[in-house]
């Protein structure tokens, strides 16, 4: 006899097509949210969400905030569980352009070197393909049974790509509408290899810093002034290289105060998963691990803080050259945190660290980008285990509990503000190249995101 989770899975696979040129609409949105220049497109993303989950059925609305909108919907009609779906709807900036094989905002079917279809375009992957594994499976519940078999609540944030400045205040102030929810589900994640998902239990922090250094009143000619100038870009780049020890491990004095070894059951735990080192770097272009001389790679990417330097300038970078010593230069550098570390220390670390090693005729400027602590979620308890047992299903192999490399504040933002816990299960791979050129989201991902999605609120509403 056939259930209806079997109809609707089945409604899934037969309507697979119909689900992806969603996502190409939706990916055909230019939601940069960093840009001023995109503040349009990003409110056209909020009222195309708003409209199709509310042609769903959902009560949709899309609410201000200090930022950009965040995106509410609600279906509240069946009994049981209480389930809040989050997901972002911005992206990051498409630069360099040059190195995208296709447009970045006209989503691409082309073949893998496995042979596997993947949908290239900015936001595949992070995150619109994985906002639309729930609605989407919301939306095959709907037509094949007439409703959903629990509560859903959903919200999308237009933010998360700038450091979800807005969202503590919006659910602070919605706490007594979202609150209410039995748990938190955040889809922007990673399985744990093409064919095992998982369930993230650790989220890094993160801490963003802009510095500036300054020398001359002006940018200066280097014939005249070469030598007996201080250059800020050396003062730059010799702060850089201070950032690190020889052996790889970050030099900011109480850097690694507050950090504690891997739990013994965790770290045995990680040690059977299989993972294979040299493939994750060759995915990247890589061969050799930095960092922690002897921390392996799924440590340092999971388990451990970072020290990162993103992004440097100064000068003249245009075509052809000039031989000027410039007045300023600048550098963005990123701090991923672990469970125990306190981003406002780190932060103030970094800064007496590099005003500590400023020469004469330097000053320093400082700009924050954002910060959150790191967030540990309980590994066991029923909406764990059912989810766990559902992917299983779904998948023919046992969820990993993981740890992730990535930061993202909503999970502590939902236990801090709505005293809620999250389960972080998402579908995207390693070799997305997420925030890169030629970002992809596998078809597969997408397709059993979905069904994975159908399963689990399935078994939610069975208990």
């Amino acid at each position: 006899m056939t259930t209806a989770l079997d109809a609707t899975l089945a409604h899934v696979d037969a309507h697979l097509d119909d689900s992806v040129e969603r996502l190409k609409t939706l990916v055909a949105i230019k939601s940069i949210s960093t840009d001023p220049a995109f503040v349009g497109e990003v409110h056209r993303a909020a009222d195309w969400l708003a409209a199709e989950i509310g042609a769903l059925g959902f009560s949709s609305s899309v609410r201000p905030t200090p930022g950009h909108p965040v995106v509410i919907g609600h279906d509240l009609a069946a009994a049981g569980p209480h389930v809040l779906f989050y997901a972002h709807y911005d992206v990051q900036p498409v630069d360099p352009l040059n190195l995208w094989h296709t447009d970045p905002f006209t989503a691409t079917a082309v073949a893998g070197a496995d042979g596997e279809t993947q949908i290239v375009g900015r936001g595949t992957s992070d995150d619109k393909g994985q906002l639309l594994t729930f609605v989407e499976a919301c939306r095959a519940w709907k037509a094949v049974n007439g409703s959903l078999p629990l509560k859903v609540s959903l919200i999308f944030e237009g933010e998360e790509e700038i450091g979800g400045k807005s969202l503590p205040g919006f659910l602070a102030s919605a706490r007594e509408e979202l609150g209410v929810a039995d748990i938190a589900l955040v889809c922007d994640t990673d399985l744990w290899n093409a064919t095992t998902p998982a369930i993230v239990t650790m989220l890094r922090g993160l801490v963003g810093e802009e510095i500036e250094i300054t020398c001359a009143s002006h940018d200066l000619h280097s014939g005249m002034y070469g030598n007996a100038a201080r250059n800020p870009i050396q003062v730059l780049a010799d702060i850089i290289a201070s950032l690190r020890n020889p052996d790889g491990s970050v030099a900011i004095a109480g850097f690694y105060d507050d950090v504690a070894e891997l739990p013994a059951d965790i770290a045995a735990l990680w040690k059977r998963l299989p993972y294979d080192e040299a493939a994750f770097l060759r995915g990247a272009g890589l061969t050799t691990p930095a960092g922690e001389a002897g921390r392996s790679v799924l440590e340092q990417t999971r388990s451990r803080p970072s020290c990162e330097i993103n992004g440097i300038s100064g000068g003249y970078t245009g075509d052809g050259f000039k031989t000027v010593i410039p007045a300023r230069a600048s550098a963005k550098i990123s701090f991923r945190l672990v469970s125990g570390m306190d981003p406002v220390k780190i932060r103030a670390a970094f800064r007496r660290h590099v005003e500590d090693r400023l020469p004469p005729d330097a000053t320093v400027s400082f700009r924050e980008h954002g910060g959150s602590p790191a967030v540990s979620v309980p590994a066991d308890g029923p909406f764990l285990n059912r989810a766990a047992a559902a992917l299983a299903e779904e998948w023919g192999n046992e969820a990993a509990l993981i740890g992730s490399g990535g930061s993202i504040p909503v999970a502590g933002d939902f236990k801090r503000q709505l005293g809620l816990d999250t389960l972080l299960i998402g579908f995207a791979r390693e070799d997305d190249r997420i925030h890169s050129p030629n970002e992809k989201y596998n078809l597969s991902s997408f397709h059993k995101g979905i069904r994975s999605w159908v399963r689990i609120l399935a078994a939610f509403a069975a208990a």
